[in-house]
């Protein structure tokens, strides 16, 4: 072990938020201040008990309040759990020096909308849509017209550091707005009573949305505005709420959200603002990833920015999804409804059509290039119906008449072939048609002018072709080695829907643009910060998780063109479970391996084995023993199909009882495990795709053994799969593609699900990965892929010797 002195010297243990860190925890605080220092990024490994957010905090406190390289922290975390403990660590952190870290974690602006959390928004209105209007209303109330003393604010105010020069808003317009939505002071109401009220919490306001004073509006119609957006112009758009609000100066959704609404200021401004002044800023994958959300956080994300990436086995496959974009037909149909709307008008007088021209052409946009892209809307959702039709025609004889006997998921049609580079079917419909890239270049700009002419026009529509040109013009100018395009059909039954296809009823359709590659956009996202911190319980092999990951990409940056194109170091560091190994038994049962070949269809094997073939009758014999190990046990099934035959058969196999886990909505997973962890010993089989594999803590008694069956792997018959294949084959080597892309990420899942067992000194458990390919001779073997400390800690033994290996440990614990 390394001098844990050596890096930062003793200065930041006035940091550590406990008494004295664990061996390998100073460690990673050292490893995580020298990436720090050299503007470089370091990927650690440390299961359960390493303490990897304390140590990333204290590291990061550290560097930001003893060096001069870093500003801010960022924290960024998938699990809602991992984002409380952030919190949690960092108000203890705080409780132990005398100058605290301004802490914030952050939530999405529909928890934060007053109106939209109590249902005072037409069901038919996202929250998210409808505050954006209200914005924008309230927006064009309080712009200074030059007529009012534009530098008053209101004796309550907080004054902000704005230039004269930039300040186009009249803070005495927000504060008129904000009174005018008060209750009316001769009624004597009191807040609480006839005033909005949220999170327990009583705003100044009426609890309907106000609309604007009849000496405000610029029409006979007065707008909704918001009077708590209002209220942030008239506070010079400040904040009344400081970190004090929250325990150790550190604030949640349970601080400021109270406390902005009893003030009368939108919350969602409130956190924003106070973002920009936090030292330690917590949020989730999408405020850093997720090209959409990302300018919340724009201001504070530059080279004096140190980032955490928590649950970092998660980045690829979560990135993947947040860099896709998914146009469904309902939205080109709208795209092709804000067009015709602005077509129409100009058709119906000379008045009209001069109007029309005018409006656009303050954006450049002919009247001519709108309808062009209304018939192009029109003709891709005509395309999009027969190409769908075409491919169940092709699938399912006889759907037309029946589109009740289409089966129940969701379907893919990949509209190029996923193991070749080349044009998609889609984009050479359009070229055919005349649709050509200039068309496609032009949607983006087309539909910001439609949208701006509907707004200055007074038409009654919330427009959405701006947005559907932007994913356009990327559908025609990404490439096609590291995206594939295809169609993708949810399944989402629904006889009473409106639609121009019968297969509508079934599916929902939309043109899919899938990101294959994560890696180029994680990098780029890397470089723009100044250095940071990727952790998890599954991160090896590293040198895996550093190429998919971008980061040694970054590091290679460096051509020698440009003297600021600079290489990033790129540390590791893996750290075994440090919890008493005599307290864990860990095996790898060496059974043939549980391949669809090897073992058959389950929809076709009975429950009791009269006509189970040798694969199954070995599993069975596996799974019995480990079902009936004391407390607790998970048995994590390759998919659900298997799962309900592994569960049919414990039921009769076990005297405990048994919980089949399938996939459903969050609401009932969280009753089974619930069901699963009260109460007398029991039998979990799930799948180790699913949720109650990873991120969850059993900690105590809630879980004594788990068993993986099998490697996980994702469908290798799916488009997209095979897409991402062949992009890292490209990528990384034709020799390495099958690896990277599946068989790592699938040895991660089940390396999360034994991690469940273990999460304290004092427990006991067993954990087992069943299949011979986790021995190290195994065909397909995926050993090599175990950190080093798991190969040597699991022992391999047959089926035959599990349970008395099994009793002899338990024995041993009693």
């Amino acid at each position: 072990m390394r001098d844990t002195a050596s890096a930062g010297g003793e200065s930041w243990r006035q940091y550590f938020g406990f008494d004295a860190p664990y061996e390998n925890q100073a460690d990673a605080i050292e490893r995580a201040i020298e990436a720090g220092k050299s503007r470089g990024f370091l990927a650690m490994e440390g299961p359960c008990g390493t303490g990897k957010t304390m140590a990333a905090l204290t590291a990061a406190a550290h560097l930001v309040n003893d060096t001069d390289l870093y500003d801010r922290v960022v924290v960024v975390t998938p699990v809602k759990q991992q984002l409380q403990q952030f919190v949690d660590d960092l108000r203890t952190l705080n409780a132990g020096v005398e100058d605290p870290l301004d802490g914030i974690a952050l939530v999405g602006k529909t928890d934060l909308c007053p109106y939209g959390r109590e249902g005072k928004f037409p069901e038919d209105v996202g929250t998210h849509d409808r505050c954006e209007d209200l914005r924008e209303a309230t927006a064009r109330l309080v712009e200074d017209d030059g007529r009012g003393d534009g530098a008053a604010v209101a004796e309550t105010a907080i004054q902000s550091d704005i230039d004269d020069e930039d300040q186009w808003w009249d803070p005495r317009k927000g504060q008129d707005l904000a009174a005018a939505a008060r209750p009316d002071a001769v009624s004597q109401t009191r807040l609480g009573e006839d005033t909005l009220s949220t999170a327990g919490a009583a705003s100044p306001y009426r609890p309907d949305q106000p609309t604007a004073p009849e000496s405000m509006a610029e029409s006979d119609d007065p707008p909704l505005y918001c009077p708590f957006e209002a209220d942030w112009y008239a506070r010079n758009k400040g904040s009344p709420v400081d970190f004090s609000a929250g325990p150790n100066n550190v604030v949640t959704l349970e601080n400021y959200l109270p406390a902005a609404v009893e003030r009368g200021t939108c919350p969602h401004r409130v956190m924003s603002v106070m973002l920009e002044r936090a030292d330690v800023v917590v949020g989730n994958y999408n405020h850093l990833f997720d090209p959409t959300a990302r300018p919340l956080l724009s201001s504070v994300l530059d080279d004096r920015t140190f980032v955490v990436v928590d649950e970092a086995h998660r980045l690829e496959e979560r990135v993947r999804d947040l860099l896709s974009d998914r146009l469904g037909k309902q939205t080109i149909t709208q795209a092709r409804n804000d067009c015709n709307l602005l077509v129409q008008r100009a058709q119906q007088s000379a008045d009209h059509k001069k109007q029309v021209r005018e409006v656009l052409s303050a954006r450049e946009v002919p009247l001519e290039a709108v309808d062009h892209a209304r018939k192009f809307y029109d003709d891709l959702g005509r395309w999009l119906d027969d190409r769908v039709a075409s491919f169940l025609d092709a699938e399912h004889e006889g759907w037309r008449a029946n589109p009740g006997m289409l089966p129940e998921r969701d379907r893919e049609i990949p509209l190029r072939d996923p193991d070749t580079v080349e044009q998609d079917e889609l984009t050479q419909w359009a070229e055919q048609k005349g649709y050509d890239g200039q068309l496609w270049r032009s949607l983006s700009k087309i539909g910001a002018a439609v949208e701006d002419a509907i707004d200055q026009l007074g038409l009654t529509r919330q427009p959405v072709c701006a947005a559907v040109g932007v994913i356009a013009g990327q559908w025609w100018e990404r490439d096609h080695s590291t995206f594939l395009r295809e169609i993708e059909l949810e399944h989402s039954p629904n006889e009473g829907r409106t639609a121009d296809a019968d297969y509508e009823a079934v599916y929902t359709p939309g043109l899919l643009c899938y990101n294959c590659m994560p890696a180029l956009a994680l990098r780029d996202v890397f470089d723009e910060l100044g250095g940071g911190v990727l952790m998890s319980a599954t991160l090896e092999p590293m040198d895996v998780f550093t190429r998919v990951s971008g980061l040694d990409a970054l590091a290679e940056t460096d051509d020698g063109d440009d003297e600021d194109d600079l290489t990033r170091s790129v540390r590791s560091a893996t750290y075994d479970l440090r919890f008493p190994p005599e307290n864990r038994a860990s095996y790898i049962v060496d059974a043939r391996p549980f391949t669809a070949r090897n073992r058959g269809d389950p929809d076709d094997m009975k429950p009791l084995g009269e006509n189970w073939n040798p694969t199954r009758d070995e599993y069975a014999q596996a799974l019995r023993a480990l079902a009936r190990s004391p407390g607790n046990v998970m048995v994590a099934m390759p998919n659900y199909r298997e799962a309900r035959w592994a569960g049919a058969y414990l039921q009769e196999a076990v005297e405990k009882p048994v919980v089949v886990d399938e996939s459903s909505t969050n609401e009932e997973t969280e009753r089974r495990k619930q069901s699963f962890i009260s109460g007398e010993g029991k039998v979990l089989v799930t799948s180790t795709r699913g949720t109650l594999t990873e991120g969850v803590d059993y900690d105590g008694e809630k879980l004594s053994t788990c068993a993986v069956v099998g490697v996980p792997l994702v469908n290798i018959g799916s488009p997209r799969v095979r897409a991402v294949q062949r992009a890292y084959g490209d990528a990384f080597g034709e020799e390495n593609a099958f690896e990277y892309a599946l068989t790592v990420p699938a040895v991660r899942r089940s390396r999360q699900a034994i991690g469940r067992v273990i999460r304290g000194t004092e427990e006991v458990g067993v954990r087992a990965f069943v299949g011979r390919r986790y021995t190290p001779d195994g065909r397909h073997s995926v050993y090599r892929f175990l950190p080093e400390g798991e190969r040597e800690e699991f022992k391999r033994m047959t089926t035959d010797f599990l349970a008395g290996q099994l009793d002899l440990f338990w024995d041993g614990h009693a």
